[in-house]
């Protein structure tokens, strides 16, 4: 029988008698459990069955001192009852201790029979000899050495083409974000671009509205000019007496009328003055026809001393002559 078998055995005959003890100890405390509670039971029926037997007269005179009889045996009772419980306690204790015990002395059994079994199978392989091997089986040193060799050029080889993948692999993610990182600047360039656009558009609009505008007043100034040169050559064809006059100004009281008209006086301009319910008009004239009146609000419009560009040709008749 081998030394693994035996510890075994020697473990498993531990193990059954410590189940063996420890099923008697619990055993044995149940049963002094139970006798105890049996005893206890009879004494209390007893107890009170004496009182029936004595005489009608003698009850309460009897009663006290069995019921004293009674508590002391109950409290007796309970006491042996809790040192046998205790003691049941304190078995159970030992035993578990006991199994435990044994359970780690048969846990030391077999991790010694596994290592003696270890060191038997390393004793066996060390004593095999190299000459049981098949001579086709044995490798030369120079064999030996070509082929690690040739391992260690295939490592090197597969390392050197692990590396070449691992290069290839960090260039090709180089180049996925160099490309991610142009389009996303191509993209904010379009984007830049469509908002200049945007803006050159919204710009363009903006100045065509202005100039549609001042194309429009343009227009309704030379209709407004047009309706008022109407109006003056409807009025000179009505009235045969009137007179091509360029009006300068018109004051909004007498005082600027005569500073406006002593101004024109003094660059030797014949002056008009005429009241309105306006205001004061100033004029300078008359001309001879409408040609000669035309080439004399040129004059004034561009005489620097006067500062003014807005003199007019009217036909104006005077107030006694309408």
């Amino acid at each position: 029988m081998s030394m693994n078998n035996k510890q075994r055995l020697m473990g498993g005959v531990v193990l059954l008698g410590g189940g063996v003890l420890l099923a008697a100890l619990l055993l044995k405390g149940k049963e002094e459990i139970h006798q105890n509670n049996i005893r206890s039971s009879d004494l209390v029926e007893q107890v009170q069955q004496k009182p029936s037997m004595s005489n009608d007269a003698e009850p309460v005179v009897q009663l006290q001192p069995l019921t004293v009889d009674v508590a002391t045996e109950q409290r007796l009772l309970a006491e042996q009852r809790r040192a046998r419980e205790q003691a049941v306690a304190e078995q159970e204790a030992r035993a578990a201790e006991f199994l435990a015990m044994q359970q780690q002395a048969e846990a030391e059994a077999a991790r010694k029979a596994a290592e003696e079994y270890a060191a038997l199978n390393a004793h066996r392989a060390s004593q095999q000899s190299s000459d049981n091997i098949p001579p086709e089986l044995v490798e030369d040193d120079k064999a030996k050495q070509k082929r690690l060799a040739e391992e260690a050029k295939k490592a090197q080889a597969e390392k050197k083409t692990a590396e070449q993948t691992a290069e290839e692999k960090r260039k090709l993610e180089a180049d996925k974000k160099a490309e991610e990182k142009r389009k996303a600047e191509e993209a904010k360039k379009a984007e830049e671009k469509r908002k200049a656009d945007d803006a050159k558009k919204a710009e363009e609009k903006r100045k065509a509205e202005e100039a549609k505008k001042a194309e429009e007043k343009r227009k309704a100034e030379e209709k407004r000019k047009a309706e008022e040169a109407k109006k003056a050559e409807s009025k000179k064809e009505g009235k045969p007496n009137g007179k091509w006059m360029v009006q300068v100004a018109l004051a909004a009281n007498q005082a600027n009328a005569d500073a406006i008209a002593a101004k024109l006086s003094a660059q030797g301009y014949k002056v008009t003055k005429s009241p309105t319910s306006k205001g004061v008009r100033i004029m300078v004239g008359p001309a001879k026809d409408r040609e000669a009146a035309d080439d004399l609000r040129k004059k004034v419009n561009s005489d620097p001393s006067l500062n003014t560009k807005s003199a007019w040709v009217i036909d104006w008749v005077p107030l006694d002559q309408r």
